[in-house]
């Protein structure tokens, strides 16, 4: 849809020449031929741009824009007249107009303004978008990590980002979907248009498809004028469908027409329209379980599983802690104006010990609650929240470098337990040689306190055991 314009003119044979030019011109019209005529449309309807003229029975002109000017402000709008002066001019400007046109029109020049005016809205919805999207990058978290597995989410997202491909991604709430969503978004050929994140949790089933597809007018008791959906105001840049797990069976199907034929449908439309959109979704579902469950439609999920991304919670990822304390602090230095150099190594040994059920949101919260209540340069034990004790006693001691090898043997200890004891499937799974795994496990001391799981050579029962060293041959 062009845009929807309503033309106020008691001249019935000008008013009708000029609908019908501008209908020819895809707009949706609306006519009055009187100011109170005008002005019940302009309160009832939503208009992208009113046409008067200056001289109207029972309101004028003047009278239609301050109308507009009080109840819709955005809403454009150009005077007529053939009979022009200075301060009609200036009094139509004061009101809001945006141009001043003399009769008879020339219906070019008309025609012109018209679409370099919607064109100034348009640009303007997006600066404002574009705007919010600059304040977004400025202060966006990038996916933080000196993890394995974070790395390889890195290297897959450079591959992933310049393609049109659709990606799910996936993980526990709080784990940094949208970051990871934003920085594909980011590093794409459409980083300069539209990222449009929307929460399919977060709107009623009943307004999800008319926000998501657009309705036109009359669709549904109170659809007065059409209106786009949220696939279209995203075009040619990317949407982001956050909880996909949560979208109606019923919306599935649409969903899956416009990934595949790149249209949507609006309600109580019978016209696809076509969309440039790219299409990113999450879910902290398992959506293989919810298609097996037949929750889920199968040929959607893997339709948006073209490409997976799965962010694994941060309890699994540990040695990222002190990186990511370091970048969310910085965040929050430039944000609030503070200047804090970081935490100490008591208050960072705790961070590193608790559980972190919430993922990177819970520990977001949980240093921007300090740095608000905290002072001086450094974070301390004593400004975290209570209910945030260790797990264990800490002491002024402690230091990094222990906190990040105390981590690194509970995480080996934890894959060694995974893979069952089988010390090769456990390197593979911690990326790093075999024979680098068996010195680790030497130096830190793995195994000689308590033994773990191993499977034995048939697959079959297990045994327990300490490790052993490499077999020389």
């Amino acid at each position: 849809m062009a845009g929807t314009i309503l033309v106020a003119e008691d001249q019935e044979a000008a008013r009708k020449s000029l609908c019908e030019l501008l209908r020819q011109e895809g707009y949706q019209v609306y006519e009055a031929a009187d100011g109170p005529a005008a002005i019940k449309l302009a309160t009832e309807l939503d208009f992208d741009l009113i046409l008067t003229d200056l001289r109207l029975p029972g309101e004028d002109g003047l009278a239609v824009l301050k109308h507009i000017r009080e109840i819709s402000p955005q809403t454009l709008s150009i005077l007529m007249t053939a009979y022009a002066s200075v301060d009609t001019a200036i009094e139509a400007l004061r009101l809001g107009a945006q141009d001043y046109m003399l009769k008879p029109l020339i219906f070019e020049d008309v025609l012109r303004k018209i679409r370099h005016l919607m064109e100034h809205k348009r640009l303007a919805w997006e600066i404002q978008i574009l705007r919010r999207e600059i304040n977004d990058q400025f202060f966006h978290d990038y996916p933080v990590g000196r993890s394995h597995i974070m790395q390889e989410i890195m290297t897959l997202i450079e591959k992933v980002a310049p393609t049109p491909a659709t990606v799910l991604i996936t993980g526990e709430s709080g784990v940094g979907k949208e970051v990871v969503a934003r920085t594909i978004h980011l590093f794409s050929p459409r980083k300069d248009n539209v990222f449009l994140a929307v929460n399919c949790s977060a709107i009623p089933e009943t307004l999800l498809e008319s926000q998501l597809f657009g309705y036109v007018k009359g669709a549904f008791t109170g659809a007065t004028a059409s209106q786009e959906g949220l696939f279209q105001r995203a075009r040619e840049g990317t949407i982001f469908l956050d909880e996909i797990g949560e979208m109606p069976l019923s919306l599935q199907p649409k969903l899956l027409r416009v990934i595949e034929e790149k249209k949507v449908l609006p309600v109580g439309s019978t016209n696809p329209v076509q969309v440039d959109v790219r299409i990113l979704a999450s879910t902290n579902r398992d959506l293989k379980e919810e298609v097996d469950a037949a929750r889920f439609r199968g040929d959607l999920y893997y339709r948006l599983n073209v490409i997976g991304v799965q962010i694994p919670p941060l309890r699994m990822r540990r040695e990222d802690i002190p990186l990511l304390v370091e970048h969310l602090i910085h965040r929050h230095n430039l944000e609030m104006k503070k200047s804090y150099k970081g935490v100490d190594n008591m208050t960072m040994r705790t961070l590193m010990s608790l559980p972190w059920k919430g993922n990177i949101r819970e520990l977001d919260n949980v240093l921007e609650r300090a740095m608000i209540l905290g002072s001086g340069e450094w974070i301390t034990v004593a400004d975290l929240p209570y209910g945030t004790a260790p797990a264990r006693a800490v002491s002024e001691e402690d230091n990094l470098n222990s906190a990040l090898e105390d981590y690194e043997k509970s995480h080996i200890e934890r894959t060694l337990e995974k893979s069952a004891g089988d010390k090769k499937r456990a390197a593979e799974l911690l990326g790093m040689s075999i024979s680098t795994l068996y010195r680790k496990i030497e130096r830190l001391g793995i195994g000689e306190n308590g033994v773990w799981t191993r499977r034995d050579k048939r697959g079959g029962a297990t045994s327990k055991s300490p490790p052993q060293p490499p077999n020389p041959e």
